[in-house]
């Protein structure tokens, strides 16, 4: 069976959930052949290897840590050059998507992005994308070269398939290129306690609707409850009542849980396009004619200020 490589995506040695995905996709039309590159590198073949991973190729340098994408460019060109696979797989991150690109055009090759499923075809791997804020779903395979595949978060069940995970020092020489971009300060995220918003598999909105940034507590309080994620729309970002970081929608992140409750918020296509393909969505608005109940599995005609907090107890109480 042909190998498929598989980039990981880990901080100090500790996978992420999207990789752990990759892998369970990537078993569908290859062997998965892992990449883990920087500190903690070697620390993550237990994982990796308990997820399917045949093999586990390490690189450890300063220039992965101290310098922007470019260097894990060039240890991802080197590790296809040594396995020769039949696909690459990247986390859909921003990050992940250019890396993805740039190693596309040095092998010239074609490039899949934000893919939520994999299948093994009679001409190569075939990948489904969904289109038109997930109005429609399509089916692409590339025309030339090895695919160079991004996938969204959330997009497969992780599945352990313990395997072998023998790892292997990868050899890395830098491009000219790989310097080019200095990090020169890191500020650490400050942390919620709460799942990271393109990851977690619940996650819980708010928007025009909750009405000020002194009452997104109780959209917090009900991600809380469920263990969820807190997003926002584009207008309550722009109106300063929360963080862009945690913003939903065509400018902001693209989210695919497993639950999705729209809290006050309308369906404007740029939010759509950021959630649509959720697994099941749930909307609270008092606006019976709002466009989110166009796409919901089940929706609340009610004022969100009454619904939440009752969701919320109701939550709570069945938790114990």
């Amino acid at each position: 069976m042909a190998e498929v490589l598989v980039y990981v995506d880990h901080v100090d040695g500790a996978v992420r959930k999207p990789t752990l995905e990759l892998l369970t996709l990537a078993r569908r039309v290859g062997e998965p052949v892992a990449l883990a590159l920087g500190a903690g590198a070697a620390e993550t073949a237990p994982v990796l290897a308990e997820h399917g991973a045949v093999k586990v190729l390490t690189a450890d340098a300063p220039e992965f840590a101290d310098y922007l994408v470019v260097p894990k460019v060039d240890a991802l060109q080197a590790a296809f050059e040594a396995v020769s696979p039949a696909a690459v797989l990247v986390p859909s991150s921003a990050e992940g998507k250019e890396i993805a690109a740039r190693l596309a055009v040095r092998i010239g090759s074609g490039i899949i992005t934000d893919a939520t499923d994999l299948e093994a075809g009679d001409e190569g791997v075939v990948a489904t994308q969904s289109a038109f804020a997930a109005s429609y779903s399509t089916k692409s395979r590339i025309s030339k070269g090895t695919p160079v595949i991004t996938v969204k978060p959330n997009s497969a069940a992780v599945e352990a398939a313990p395997a072998a995970g023998t790892v292997e020092a990868l050899s890395v020489s830098f491009s000219a290129q790989a310097t080019g971009t200095k990090v020169v300060s890191r500020t650490p995220r400050e942390s919620t306690g709460r799942p990271e918003l393109t990851e977690a598999a619940i996650v819980v909105s708010g928007g025009r609707g909750v009405n000020g940034a002194e009452n997104f507590h109780l959209i917090e309080s009900l991600a809380d409850s469920l263990g969820a994620a807190v997003g926002a729309s584009r207008a309550a970002v722009d109106a300063g009542w929360y963080p862009h970081s945690n913003q939903v929608g065509q400018t902001g992140k693209s989210v695919s849980p497993q639950l999705y409750i729209a809290s006050g918020i309308s369906g404007a296509i740029q939010h759509r396009a950021g959630m649509q393909t959720s697994k099941t969505i749930v909307a609270i608005n008092k606006d019976a004619e709002a466009p989110i109940f166009d796409l919901v599995d089940y929706g609340v005609v009610g004022d969100l200020f009454d619904v939440v907090p009752a969701l919320t107890e109701e939550v709570n109480t069945r938790k114990g």
